[in-house]
């Protein structure tokens, strides 16, 4: 049931007024209030006025998962889909715990998640009661913001406060934890102020653009039209700022190349002429060529951290980094970098604008023709090896299985990819659409793909969906299968089974020859396991069976498994498409 309190809250379902409400009342119409129709997690007896709460209700629901650390990847989902927050809820102690990775996961990504602990009642706590944990501490590293509620009165404004901060300058996930008398106690309705006027609260960024100082801007503008070779390096915060047109439009007036990281994979168009792919701790041989010839790279969006630049290995001649976190510029690189505060949009249009009053933009845009040529060219050779892969071999490559997904997969799909192989090789998925790509990548957090996928259903019902993983990462959350059945999700799932932990056993390889350990498992059907759960479900030995498959189960309307096996001895660290070394 819903209180009189939110009938004036536009959108948001009313029944008959209550004279009093109770704390899970109070945390369910205030989620609801700012537009969240979902909540994700596992159920206890600390949480239990939360889901009686929801229980009457048909404009909110409560999705309940395997494992908590799912839930907290699927709110993490919502949040990088939506900008909106999404929600997850725990019990205490083992519960909250279990959210730990997955929470990390959307701090280091910077997407809002609202994360809901359950304690014990407030005379029980710091006496040894059942679960007991400081939830508080362990989560105070991983979130921008914690707060202990235990006055149920404050619970409303306790959550609006939670979605401005997830949401707010650089997103990231936020802690409520609730003792369980402020969520079980009643309260008189009129007692309860809500600060809510029914709108969602999404990303904050282009409410509030920081403009960068326009001395700033004339200079760094001269030192664009005099470098040679000028890349455009954009990182996540120009899907935040949503600057991606801005950013195309800039580098075709200095006819600059762009590449990306693994956080903007789908912010540009892969077809572009400009675009010529993510680069991270490995890349593409064209991304790799364009960012060591550069002579100056306008890193926008990006911090330029230990994953992008394979732990500051890699050398670049001159920055200029554009951030709207003053603390994120020039720390990495700082004798070579020239620091602009900003909004990543905001500051790129400044940038534009001021060329475009220079009278040397169209001689600085013809010298670099040449430059750009070789590119384009490089880029049509790598596309070239990657269409000669054989697609009738077996087991298959990990480039063909990715070609043939991308050829059976729509434009408008939705790809999870999770950590390991999955991500190293999606390096080379053509982005067609923008946004319809995640990945963890500053955690690097296994289990990631399923829940992701799963997340993106639930906001996305019409958008085909799918999840790319690797048979480690389906090891950590194969109980989300019967997530999907339950929740009726037609969702296309490709598991890369190698049998094992295929890109830790590749990088032992690399490293220590012929020497490893921990990494293989025993031969195992998962499409066997699927069908187990009530999932359609196929073994493919091929790419072309892959392609085929993945159609069957787009076109069937319904959940679909795809075993496939690959080629253990493709290795992401010394593969010359990868590498650029034949």
């Amino acid at each position: 049931m819903t209180s009189e309190i939110v009938k004036e809250a536009a959108g948001i379902q009313t029944v008959d007024a209550k004279t009093e409400v109770t704390g899970g009342e109070l945390v369910v119409d205030a989620l609801r209030s700012l537009g969240i129709r979902q909540i994700f997690g596992v159920p206890g007896g600390q949480t239990l006025a939360i889901n009686d709460a929801v229980y009457d209700r048909d404009d909110i629901s409560f999705i309940t998962t395997r494992h908590e650390g799912a839930a907290a990847v699927m709110a993490d989902a919502v949040g990088r889909l939506s900008g909106q927050p999404g929600v997850c809820l725990a019990t205490t102690g083992p519960g909250a715990t279990n959210l730990l990775t997955g929470v990390g996961g959307a701090m280091r990504d910077s997407s809002p998640v609202i994360v809901i602990t359950c304690n014990n009642r407030l005379p029980d706590l710091g006496r040894d009661d059942a679960q007991s944990a400081d939830h508080l501490a362990l989560f105070r590293p991983l979130t921008k913001w914690v707060l202990q509620v235990a006055d149920t009165r404050a619970i409303p404004r306790a959550i609006h406060e939670a979605a401005i901060r997830a949401t707010s300058g650089l997103p990231g996930p936020v802690l409520l934890d609730f003792e369980r008398s402020a969520l079980e106690s009643k309260v008189p309705v009129g007692d309860v102020d809500f600060p809510f006027t029914g709108k969602a609260i999404t990303r904050q960024v282009p409410g509030a653009r920081t403009l960068a100082d326009p001395a700033i801007v004339a200079s760094i503008a001269d030192e664009v039209l005099a470098a040679k070779r000028p890349l455009l390096w954009i990182g996540n915060g120009v899907q935040l700022s949503g600057a991606e047109t801005a950013v195309l439009e800039l580098a075709e007036a200095l006819n600059a190349p762009v590449i990306t990281t693994f956080n903007s994979i789908g912010a540009v168009e892969s077809g572009h002429p400009h675009v010529f792919g993510p680069l991270s701790r490995m890349g593409t041989a064209i991304s790799r060529e364009a960012i060591e010839d550069a002579d100056l790279v306008l890193a926008i969006g990006n911090s330029l951290n230990a994953v992008s630049t394979s732990r500051w290995q890699l050398k670049l001649q001159k920055v200029i980094q554009i951030d709207t976190d003053a603390a994120n510029t020039g720390v990495h690189y700082p004798k070579i970098t020239t620091a602009v505060t900003g909004d990543a949009r905001s500051v790129v249009l400044q940038l534009t604008s001021e060329l475009g009053a220079r009278s040397g933009l169209a001689d600085a845009h013809r010298s670099r023709k040449e430059w750009m040529d070789s590119l384009r060219e490089s880029k049509r050779t790598f596309w070239e090896a990657v269409e000669k892969e054989d697609t009738a071999a077996t087991p298959m490559s990990p480039i063909a299985l990715t070609a043939a997904l991308r050829a059976a997969t729509p434009d408008d799909a939705i790809i999870a990819v999770d950590a390991g192989n999955p991500g190293v090789w999606s390096h080379m998925w053509e982005a067609r659409k923008q946004g319809r790509y995640i990945k963890p990548v500053g955690f690097g957090n296994m289990g990631f793909a399923l829940p992701g996928a799963i997340a993106a259903k639930t906001i996305e019902p019409t958008r085909p969906v799918i999840a790319w993983l690797g048979d480690g990462s389906l090891g950590m959350t194969m109980g989300e299968l019967e997530t999907v059945v339950r929740e009726g999700l037609s969702i296309c799932i490709v598991v890369m089974n190698d049998q094992g932990y295929g890109n830790i056993r590749q990088e032992e390889l690399h490293y220590h020859g012929e020497r490893y350990n921990g990494v293989d498992f025993v031969e195992t059907d998962y499409a066997a396991v699927a069908r187990g759960f009530g999932i359609a479900a196929f073994r493919v030995d091929s790419a072309r069976q892959l392609r085929d498959a993945v159609r069957t189960v787009l076109s069937s309307g319904k959940a679909g498994l795809i075993d496939a096996r690959i080629d253990p001895d493709v290795s992401v660290w010394t593969h010359p498409l990868l590498t650029g070394k034949a």
